[in-house]
């Protein structure tokens, strides 16, 4: 499968590139980038380009670039018969996710949203454990430094850049895969930079779909060791993800801990999406996300200095 990379950022460097090159199935054939470049590469600094190229031959694009752009980027590979992986977040709202929805079932095409944490070496034996409990409280506690993470990406303050949703999405993208019943927001707090547009903070209060209290606090300037855990109590013992979902415990015994497989994973998956002629496109985390921007309180916060 020839894949172009469309955008050379910090995530497409530390984790796309490696996985591409270790997955046989998939030949990395071209770049785009507007402020990067790659030795030995194809270069384009424009989707168009390429993909009016008569040089470079693709089957597939993957989409690293901010959200705000990806929709139309999107539009443009499906366009041209190309198959699509979208960062996450797949889009910067739910309406553009559902449109590149239905433009890849149109043409038969493969567009896959990727959630990398699922592919946490804890989640799925998380989940597994859970559908055979009930569960009674949840806490989510998802918090890093935005200057180690994102340093100089002005694009996550902007409107469709998430802020601080942009780490806490993938909190929401395992509770959604482990917990047996699905959850709502009931109330939040976003507090919002005065120079930014998204958050930097926030807490909210969920509750599923028997009433059980998920509390989610989330943080982006969180200094000194970094924290990506949920836990959640049931009817029989406490389970606890911790490091993104790479070590569970229960009861505090260590069950599972692994390498990390993540990004290995995603393009696992989006192979065998091609082969079966299939897309999957879960917009559920996102759509958490959306509910905390319509439901959530808004607070100022003070200006937020890289």
């Amino acid at each position: 499968m020839r894949l172009a990379l469309v955008g050379l950022g910090k995530i497409a460097r530390d984790q796309h590139l490696p996985s591409i090159a270790a997955d046989p199935r998939f030949e990395l054939v071209a770049v785009v980038s507007r402020n990067a470049e790659m030795d030995g590469m194809a270069q384009f600094t424009d989707l168009a380009d390429l993909l009016a190229s008569d040089v470079v031959a693709v089957d597939a694009v993957a989409l690293c670039t901010p959200p705000q752009p990806r929709h139309a980027l999107a539009h443009q590979a499906l366009a041209a018969g190309k198959h699509v992986m979208l960062e996450k977040p797949p889009g910067a709202t739910l309406s553009e996710v559902e449109d590149l929805r239905r433009a890849a079932a149109e043409r038969g095409l493969t567009l896959q949203a990727t959630w990398h944490s699922r592919y946490a070496v804890g989640v799925e034996p998380a989940r597994q454990w859970l559908a055979e409990r009930a569960v009674k409280a949840v806490r989510i506690n998802w918090k890093e430094d935005v200057r180690v993470w994102h340093p100089g990406q002005d694009w996550i303050w902007r409107a469709g850049g998430l802020g601080v949703f942009d780490p806490a999405i993938n909190a929401l993208s395992i509770a959604t895969a482990i917990l047996p019943r699905p959850f709502f927001l009931a109330k939040g707090v976003l507090h919002v930079p005065e120079n930014c547009q998204s958050p930097i903070q926030a807490e909210l209060d969920f509750h599923d779909a028997a009433g059980a209290p998920i509390r989610a606090e989330l943080d982006f300037l969180q200094t000194g060791p970094q924290s990506w855990d949920i836990e959640v109590d049931t009817d029989d013992g406490q389970l606890k993800l911790t490091h993104g979902g790479a070590k569970l415990y229960i009861d505090g015994q260590l069950i599972q801990e692994g390498p990390d497989r993540e990004y290995p994973g995603l393009y696992d998956a989006f192979a065998r999406l091609i082969a079966d002629g299939a897309s999957e496109v879960d917009v559920s985390p996102l759509r958490h996300v959306a509910d905390a921007f319509l439901l959530s309180e808004r607070v100022a916060a003070p200006a937020f200095i890289e």
